[in-house]
């Protein structure tokens, strides 16, 4: 049994630089976007149940830290279980609808039912169970299994496909390989690994971290690292890494609310080898009868599968760059974006937007203070404060302490 060893590192800073000139937000959007930001982070991580409690050497926080820096495992293929509990409200297939639309174009028409962009905000909520194969940056799959259905998404060289057995329809986009290092560079996380290194980057003074036993995982020995936040105000209580002991590679990622409760998310793998598939499991044809989609945009990416660059921020700075405006107030765990919406207002009352923008308002709670007066957008971990003269205030912060950023921003 590993002994408890508190060990603070710090990584992080702070960034406050507001890009020149704004772009319009789509204000209808805005609360629901908002709700799925967490959702979003998800991506393709996998999950699990562990048991027994395996005797391994003693370890401490730094170097367990280094031994996930140095997990160098790049072939894979194992069974993987999510599930996630952010307390997004039931729109009754709203938020689904408006998060493919967002990811899927302008107007959320006329795509597949194949594509990633849309198919993977599933993970959003419930429980899921996945198959996941990886041979290296060029080849990857995921399998979605559904009832007496599945949904593929492989990733093979230049090719990326997705598959809905469903509909029978296929999605399929091209990479080009001269992009491949700007894409490794810039991709979300995209497993245990990828996750457990941006929990790690919050790490800092404000931070508490401790090896807190150990653990077995998909049948694996592994060490279990808990990072906890010091300061009172964030909605994050704690999360916890299992660490495979001999690969250093992360195997399971729990993210419990400091409300307490059942996990936000719980992601980790039910059954894992680290042989090389085989070559086959990433050759794809689309089925005969198929409707095959060609995605030809090229601005659109789509997680760890490939896709278009660009990828994703890679830091504060490049977030701010994407958002116009965006300032980062506080430090730490109690961090919170906030940035002017450029609509001079809030939410669409509903003489703006008819039974819309009074169906919108009621999902949130009426706050007001030296600011004026806004709606709070809550989840279990991800909060967001709209004012009624449309600056966005977001973090993994209880609604007080949105509301006074908002008054310290005033």
């Amino acid at each position: 049994m590993a002994p408890n060893e508190t060990d603070d590192t710090t990584t992080a800073g702070e960034v406050e630089e507001p890009r020149a000139g704004r772009r319009k937000a789509a204000r209808y959007v805005v609360p629901v976007t908002v709700m799925g930001v967490a959702a979003a982070t998800i991506g393709l991580v996998p999950a699990l149940a562990d048991s027994g409690d395996p005797d391994l050497p003693d370890i401490t926080a730094a170097q367990l830290i280094e031994k996930i820096a140095q997990s160098d495992v790049e072939r894979l293929s194992g069974t993987v279980k999510i599930t996630t509990d952010l307390g997004l409200p039931d729109l009754g297939g709203l938020e689904s609808g408006l998060l493919s639309g967002a990811a899927g174009g302008e107007d959320g028409e006329g795509g597949s039912s194949a594509d990633p962009s849309g198919r993977l905000t599933e993970l959003a909520s419930g429980t899921h169970t996945l198959r996941v194969a990886v041979d290296g940056p060029d080849r990857q799959k995921l399998s979605l299994l559904e009832n007496a259905a599945e949904y593929s998404l492989i990733h093979n060289g230049k090719d990326v496909w997705g598959y809905d057995s469903a509909s029978n329809e296929v999605y399929h986009a091209t990479v080009d390989e001269a992009d491949a290092e700007e894409r490794s560079a810039q991709q979300p996380p995209a497993t245990p690994k990828d996750f457990a290194e941006e929990a790690l980057k919050a790490v800092d003074d404000t931070t508490s971290v401790k090896v807190d036993g150990t653990a077995q995982v998909a049948g694996r020995d592994a060490y279990r690292l808990v990072v906890e936040p010091k300061q009172s105000g964030s909605t994050v209580g704690a999360v916890s890494i299992a660490v495979d002991s001999e690969t250093g590679m992360p195997l399971k990622f729990t993210l419990t609310p400091s409300s307490g409760g059942s996990a936000v998310v719980d992601i980790g793998f039910t059954k894992v080898s680290f042989d090389r598939p085989d070559a086959s499991t990433f050759a794809f044809t689309p089925p005969k009868g198929a409707k095959v989609t060609e995605d030809t945009e090229q601005d659109r990416g789509h997680g760890d599968f490939g896709g278009k660059p660009e990828r994703g921020p890679k830091s504060e700075e490049d977030l701010a760059k994407g958002l116009d405006g965006l300032r980062m107030l506080g430090e730490g765990w109690n961090s919170i974006a906030t940035f002017d919406t450029g609509a001079g207002a809030g939410l669409p009352t509903e003489e703006e937007a008819g039974d819309l923008g009074g169906f919108l308002g009621s999902l949130g709670d009426q706050v007001k203070g030296d600011f004026g007066k806004g709606t709070v957008f809550s989840t279990r971990l991800v909060n967001a404060l709209i004012t009624e003269d449309g600056k966005v205030y977001v973090g993994t912060v209880t609604k007080d302490a949105l509301v006074k950023a908002a008054e310290a921003g005033k």
